[in-house]
């Protein structure tokens, strides 16, 4: 008898399969290169690295709404098909669902991130772009686990959509928003200003630092190997907090 996480995780590939949602990810990503070549041809100076930079920076983008949005969408429709309540009725437990549905999403998400970096290849150098696709997966690891938290919490898709988009938002914007509370305009020390600098460090405190993942600067400019072991680090930890926080949410639901 197959193990039940591996089952729940073939089956939820198979339904992004069934929908279609690889044949939307490629018009996407045809969208998103007509828009980078066009956009090449305005670029006086630097053209690859204008290229680069854009397309890494758009396609980024595109794939975590895609994966986001497909979690929180496929998690809803089954719950209202009562397949949740039909599955869990079988001898498995809880956490076996979390755990499938985790590892079919994160299954998914390595085939969008896949597909973007073959487009990639073709503005930078295989090193960045392998670097870049490895940083991109954590990322969509910590948001593949947002999203079953939201939606396991709240069973409604623009809710949990909106909340993922948000977060991910934030964490991304969270460390340009310290450097300017830290370095106002005019130099202030008024206890206003301090409580401020002090709220945005506790925010970013627990917020991972997405600042630092898939940056597009590695595929115009290189970089990024030393970047990979904090990422990965912090990749772990939010998982597995993410994740921790998602199972218990599904152990207090009545059926």
């Amino acid at each position: 008898m197959k193990s039940p996480i591996a089952a729940i995780a073939r089956y939820t590939f198979l339904e992004a399969v069934r929908n279609r949602l690889f044949g939307l990810t490629a018009a996407g990503l045809l969208c998103l290169l007509g828009i980078t070549e066009f956009i090449g041809e305005l670029a006086i100076t630097e053209t690859a690295q204008t290229q680069a930079a854009l397309i890494g920076a758009g396609m980024r983008l595109f794939a975590v709404c895609t994966v986001a949005l497909f979690v929180v969408t496929s998690v809803v429709r089954e719950s209202n098909d009562k397949g949740f309540e039909a599955l869990l009725s079988l001898p498995i437990p809880r956490h076996a669902y979390f755990f499938g549905k985790y590892l079919g999403f994160l299954a998914l998400s390595f085939v969008i991130a896949a597909a973007t970096c073959i487009l990639l290849l073709l503005y930078a150098d295989a090193g960045p772009v392998l670097f870049w696709f490895a940083s991109l997966q954590c990322e969509l690891a910590i948001v593949v686990a947002l999203a079953l938290l939201c939606v396991f919490t709240f069973s409604n898709v623009t809710v949990s959509f909106m909340l993922v988009l948000a977060f991910y938002l934030l964490s991304r914007s969270m460390h340009a928003i310290q450097l300017i509370s830290a370095s106002p305009i005019l130099e202030s020390t008024s206890f206003s200003q301090e409580y401020i600098k002090l709220l945005f460090d506790v925010v970013a405190f627990v917020l991972p630092d997405l600042h630092a993942f898939t940056r597009s600067e590695w595929l115009a400019w290189g970089g990024g190997t030393e970047a990979l072991a904090g990422i990965a680090l912090q990749t772990v930890i939010f998982t597995v907090l993410l994740g921790a926080a998602a199972i218990f949410d599904l152990y207090r639901k009545e059926l």
